[in-house]
Parts: C-alpha cells; structure tokens; sequence
C-alpha cells in the first residue's frame, strides 16, 4: 500500500514534502540560508534593508556580480575555474572611457565593440586551456596579472570620465513609467516599524527589539514597475505550475500539491513585494531588466539545449563525455568565451555605475563571483550547479555585504564573515556528498 503521504498516481509519483527538499537541498538549503540573512538584517539594520532606496541599491551594486556569476557557473560546471574576471571588468571599463570619453564614439557602438574584446579575450585564453591543456587556473591568473597592467597602460594611472549620459543610462537609468498617466497612487495602511538594533558593536551592548504597529503612507511613483512586477509573478507560477503537470505526465516525481501552492505563493508575494517598494521610488532600473533576462536566458540554456546538457556531462566526467563523441575542446573553448562577453558587459555596468572608469576596478570581484557559485551549490569537481543557486549566492554575498556596511562593520570583519559563509557553503555540500 502506497503510504498517505506519497501517493502515487498514474501519471507521476507525488513525492513527499521532506524526500522533495532533501532531493533538492542545495537550492533550498541556499535559499532558506538568504532569507534568514535578510530578514536578520532588516531588523538588525532597523528596518533599513528593505527600503525602497537601499533595494535599488543593492541591485546596482550586485547584478554585474549576478551576471558574472552566469557565466562562472558555466566555466565551474566544465570543470574549470577563471581568475582573470576582475581585471577583465577594468580592462574593459577602461577601454569603454577611452572610447566614449576620449574618441567621442558612439555608445552603441562602443557597447558592441566592448562585448567583442571581452569575447576575445575569453577566447584567448580558452584557447590555451581547450586545445593545449594548460589548467584554467594557470591561465586566468595570467590574464588576471596581464590585463590588470593593461588597465593601468590604457588609463595612464588615473581615472577617465565622465561618461556621456546615454552611456550611463544602462547602469543607472530606470525603466520609463509608461502608465503614468494613471498615477502616482497614494494609500495609508498599517506598517511593522523596527525602532532599534538587536546588537550595539561600539558599545558591545545587546538591546530589545523595538517593534510597532504604525499607519504608514506609501505613493507609487512608477505604476509601470508595480505591474510589471504583477505580470512577472503571475508568468513564473504559470511556467512552475506546466513544468509541474509535464513533469507528471512523464512519470517523474513532483513536490506535493500542498507544498507546490505554498512555495509558489511565496515567491509570487516576495516579487510583488519588491516591484511595490521599487515602484514607490524611481522604479525598475535598467540594469535589473537586463540582468533578469540573462538570468532567464541561462537557465533555459542550461535545462533545455543540448550544449548546456553537454557542458554538465563533460564536467561530470570528461573522457566518458569525448568517447561519446562530444568535442569537449570546443565546449571548454566556449565557455570561456561566454565568460570573457559577460565580463565585458559587467565592466561597462562598473564604468556606468562610477561613471568613471578606474584602474582599481574589479579589484576581488573574481573572488566574490567564484564565492557566489560555490555558495549556489555548484562543486569544486565540476558538472554540478544551477543557475538559481549561483544567482541566489550572489544574493547572499550581496546582502551581507550591504547589511554589514549599513551596521558599520569595518572591512576586516567582512571580509572574515565572507569567507566563513564560504566554507560552511562548501563544507554543507561536501558533507550532503558524502553522506548520500
């Protein structure tokens, strides 16, 4: 008899709800770890974390590292690793000021030709790694010395800009409220407020938390955010619910109802919830859109093509993958070059940003983009990792980094407290590993 609590059908097995989280409990155990982090930094910081402003501040400050971390997931998952991304970033920042500050080239153009160098550079080095089995590692840390002097050769030692306006709109600018003739929409309703810090560190005090009931007033500046937001929670839990029943219909096992409906409501408030505090300021920035169809794109690429099948099984073991006549040189050779376009694109974002282009930029960035992945669930042996994961690593190095920074933390406690989190990430896989 089949127990109660994992029934059968005769269409897909309904596992149940512990056997679905065990099953999956890199990524649950990554996202779980996230929303703890930001819900103690939302009291810790008095409230501060979630602030409409501080929200937008965090994706400015963190999606180069989300759309870096895409293409590192990729290299890690091959079964290899680049160290040169960092200096990537300021190389081609640089390149980006020279050619839009200095020759007053157009910015599309010179947007396109700073993917194109990035993508070069990518293939430079996955040549070396694919076709002369140099180890990724020994190449990258070349290029991460090489390119970092180039920097310092283009620039000439000091910082180029500004930059045009146009050039800055992509990592600065917002999406335009195209519903404004609708708005802006002004309620008051009832708001948690955080009055006090759970922890003083100058006066090593510890202090109640200091919590009421208050009647806030919000005004939606940007209505077309808010939608947009609606619109996207209501396409995620459309494309989970026909992953759901395909999976079924298949006979593959699937979470329990119960679990489906209370996981996707979640998600679904948590997105909205965010659309609402960014509408209330200036809305969607631009940078936030072009990470998110990134983010969508990879993960298609990863579960439904074959390259994305072939670089997990060449990860997974590389001469089965090459007997099989898969070209694993070619694949190997691409991930990097996909590597160098992403870092090409996360420089531009970096030089926008600052709106400068300076020869310490990207300075430890490789570090936190190979921290996200590994934090994400993906293994140090390759052929393991998903997108979310290494999204959600990013995520949580970044609201570390921005809670910390917010309590006053100085740097030296968090640069310890990140590579703290870093092992136990890789310790809990390792452990979850061995003990399946």
């Amino acid at each position: 008899m089949t127990p109660i609590n994992q029934p059968v059908t005769e269409e897909g097995n309904v596992v149940s709800v512990f056997d679905f989280i065990r099953g999956n409990i890199r990524e649950y155990g990554m996202l779980i770890a996230l929303v703890a982090i930001m819900v103690f930094f939302q009291i810790y910081t008095g409230g501060i974390l979630f602030k409409p402003v501080n929200l937008t501040n965090l994706v400015l400050q963190n999606s180069f590292i989300v759309i870096m971390a895409l293409g590192m997931l990729l290299v890690i998952v091959a079964g290899h690793i680049d160290l040169s991304v960092g200096s990537i970033v300021a190389f081609v920042g640089g390149v980006s000021a020279i050619m839009t500050v200095s020759w007053h080239m157009n910015y599309v153009v010179a947007g396109i030709l700073c993917l194109i160098i990035g993508g070069i550079i990518g293939a430079a080095q996955g040549y070396w790694i694919a076709y002369h089995r140099i180890p990724s590692f020994i190449v990258t840390l070349a290029g991460m010395l090489v390119f970092r002097g180039l920097t310092l050769f283009v620039l000439g030692g000091k910082n180029i800009g500004p930059f045009p306006p146009d050039f800055q709109v992509l990592s600065t600018g917002f999406i335009p409220d195209f519903l404004s003739f609708l708005g802006p929409w002004s309620f008051s309703g009832p708001w948690l407020q955080i009055n006090s810090f759970l922890f003083d560190f100058d006066k090593m005090t510890a202090a109640p938390i200091d919590v009421q009931l208050v009647t806030a007033t919000w005004t939606i500046n940007n209505i077309a955010a808010l939608v947009l937001g609606i619109i996207g929670a209501a396409a995620l839990v459309y494309s989970a619910a026909r992953r759901r029943a395909t999976k079924m219909a298949h006979g593959s096992d699937v979470e329990p109802a119960s679990f489906f409906v209370v996981q996707n409501a979640i998600m679904a408030f948590v997105i909205v919830f965010l659309a609402f505090q960014l509408s209330t300021y200036k809305g969607l920035p631009n940078v936030l859109v072009v990470m998110l169809v990134l983010i969508g794109f990879y993960a298609f690429i990863t579960r439904r093509t074959t390259i994305g099948r072939r670089i997990y099984a060449m990860g997974g073991n590389a001469k089965a993958t090459k007997l099989s006549g898969i070209n694993i040189e070619r694949l190997s050779f691409y991930t990097f070059v996909n590597m160098g376009v992403l870092a090409g694109l996360a420089g531009m974002i970096v030089a926008a940003r600052l709106n400068s282009a300076t020869p310490k930029a990207g300075v430890g960035n490789e570090l936190d983009v190979i921290a996200a992945c590994f934090i994400g669930g993906a293994s140090a042996s390759g052929g393991v990792g998903k997108i979310t994961g290494a999204v959600i690593g990013a995520f949580i190095m970044g609201v570390m980094n921005n809670g910390m920074s917010i309590v006053g933390l100085g740097i030296d406690f968090q640069q310890m407290v990140k590579g703290l989190v870093l092992l136990a990430a890789v310790f809990f896989d390792v452990y979850n590993k061995n003990k399946g």
